[in-house]
């Protein structure tokens, strides 16, 4: 590339400040030109801390810069990503990809229309330990069935627990997207969600039917006292059983790997990949049909 892609970051939370601003400010590829949010003096903060303008609306943002990084709650980010798409920039977005199927299905639209780049944070799947994991699956074949378990306190705490809306869409709403995702990229597409139930504390216990056959299970949970995240994946079939866990503090690297794909996929006008906002609405049918189980 002749020279970095220009990037507006949208939010200026926890999440934002840890993994978003450093990784755009420190990636070869892309720049941290802007910060808007609608908490002015956050904006103006984090900015400052990056040499970034702090923009006084949303649509400042969008004339100065080539892409644009959401960290804000799903319908929020929703209803941005349909105008920055509409305005040709291209995005990063997070996960949900909106409140609902409807809202999720509108940006994919603004996205294809505008044949802009739109890659979702889905943070484990641009780990190399996972990549050379579903590799290896991918290259041995015939596993009939899995699970993942995905357990923390995670809305415990100081870091994720201010968040009001991970409260409000739940562990099924806040960790589902990245189970959901790489059990279907490890035993093939999820065609249907067999049953669901919602326990106590917000957990979820979810069995899956998947493309070819196999079949997987579920659970998730954001307010155990469980320290640090308790996070496994497991297939087995006629070539016996295999694991993934997670490394702790993997994010950054894993932003890393997505900024290195985003920059990719600008240069050389690629626009489909694992993580794209296809994908964002394929786990957005996921979770609203989780939902229709419980709530029949």
């Amino acid at each position: 590339m002749d020279s970095p892609v220009r990037v507006g970051l949208v939010g200026a939370g926890s999440w934002a400040r840890r993994v978003h601003a450093p990784g755009l400010a420190d990636h070869p590829a892309t720049t941290l030109s802007a910060v808007w949010t609608r908490r002015s003096e956050a904006a103006a903060e984090l900015a400052e801390e990056y040499g970034a303008t702090a923009c006084d609306t949303f649509t400042d943002l969008l004339g100065a810069v080539d892409a644009v990084a959401f960290a804000v709650p799903p319908a929020v980010q929703a209803e941005l990503a349909v105008t920055a798409a509409e305005a040709g920039k291209h995005l990063i977005l997070e996960k949900p990809l909106a409140a609902d199927l409807a809202q999720a299905e509108r940006v994919a639209r603004a996205v294809s229309e505008s044949g802009v780049v739109a890659l979702l944070v889905l943070t484990l799947r641009y780990a190399m330990r996972t990549r050379d994991w579903l590799a290896g699956l991918a290259d041995t074949g015939g596993w009939t069935g899995g699970s993942a378990r995905w357990l923390s306190g995670a809305l415990l705490g100081e870091k994720y627990g201010r968040a009001a809306w991970r409260h409000e869409i739940g562990a099924l709403g806040d960790i589902g997207p990245h189970a959901f995702d790489l059990i279907d990229a490890a035993l093939g597409k999820i065609t249907a969600v067999v049953a669901a139930r919602r326990g106590p504390g917000e957990s979820w216990h979810v069995m899956l039917e998947h493309e070819g056959g196999a079949t997987s299970t579920v659970s998730l949970a954001s307010r155990l006292p469980i320290m640090p995240t308790a996070i496994e994946f497991a297939v087995y079939g006629q070539h016996g059983l295999r694991l993934l866990g997670r490394e702790p503090e993997g994010e950054a690297a894993s932003f890393t790997a997505l900024l290195d794909d985003f920059a990719a996929m600008i240069d050389s006008g690629v626009r489909e990949h694992p993580c794209d906002v296809h994908r964002g609405v394929h786990l957005q049918r996921i979770l609203e049909e989780c939902r229709d189980r419980v709530e029949g």
